[in-house]
C-alpha cells in the first residue's frame, strides 16, 4: 500500500513474485516529510506457485532423416515459479488428433529431438513447448509447424546436356528438381 494510517502497524503487501527472495523497509512520514527508512527486514522467500509463462519463439526443423527438432527460448529464473522446473513438449503429425507428450527437465535446455523411423522427410508438425515445476504444470505455447529433418534428395536431375563453348569449356545444363517430399530443398547440385 502507499500510505497507511499512522495507527496501523502492520500491512499486506500483494502482487508479489512467487518463489522470489524480498526484503521490505518501512519509512514514517507526515505533513513536513518522509524519515529515514527502517534497517531492511529478513529476507522473506514467497511460496511456489505453477509456472504460469510459456517458452517463446518455440521452432525447430533441421536435424537428421527421421528426427523432429524442437527449439525454444528457455524461460527466465524468475519466471519459473518454484523447484522442479522443466518443458513439456506436446507434437503431433498435421492433422493428426493424437498428440505426443515429452518433458525435459533441464532448466537450461532450448532444445528436444524427438527420433522415430517411421517420420518421413521435411514432415509438417503441430508443436507446442510449456512449463512445469513441482507445484504442477503451467501453460502451453500457441502452436508452431515444425519440419522433421530432410533426407537426401532420391531423385537425380533430368535433361542434362552439354554445349562445347571452346577447347577447355564446356556448359551442361539440367531441368532443377522441383521441391516435394522426395527431393527436399535443394541446396545445391555436384557436376
Amino acid at each position: 500500500p502507499e500510505v497507511i494510517n499512522g495507527r496501523t502497524h502492520k500491512a499486506t503487501v500483494v502482487e508479489l513474485s512467487p518463489w522470489v527472495e524480498y526484503e521490505f523497509r518501512v519509512v514514517a512520514s507526515n505533513g513536513v516529510g518522509i524519515g529515514e527508512p527502517s534497517r531492511p527486514s529478513a529476507l522473506l522467500k514467497t511460496k511456489a506457485a505453477v509456472p504460469v509463462v510459456a517458452p517463446t519463439n518455440v521452432s525447430g526443423g533441421g536435424g537428421s532423416c527421421s528426427e523432429l527438432v524442437i527449439t525454444w527460448e528457455p524461460v527466465s529464473e524468475e519466471l519459473q515459479n518454484g523447484e522442479g522446473f522443466g518443458y513439456v513438449i506436446v507434437f503431433r503429425p498435421l492433422g493428426s488428433a493424437t498428440w505426443t507428450k515429452a518433458a525435459v527437465a533441464s532448466v537450461e535446455s532450448s532444445k528436444y529431438v524427438y527420433r522415430n523411423e517411421s517420420i518421413s522427410p521435411l514432415s509438417p508438425f503441430e508443436v507446442k513447448v510449456g512449463v512445469y515445476n513441482n507445484e504442477g504444470e503451467g501453460t502451453l505455447s500457441s502452436v508452431s509447424i515444425v519440419y522433421s529433418g530432410e533426407d537426401e534428395p532420391q531423385i537425380a536431375p533430368v535433361g542434362v546436356s552439354a554445349l562445347s563453348v571452346s577447347a577447355a569449356e564446356v556448359e551442361l545444363s539440367w531441368q532443377p528438381l522441383a521441391w516435394n517430399r522426395h527431393t527436399g530443398r535443394v541446396l545445391g547440385y555436384e557436376v
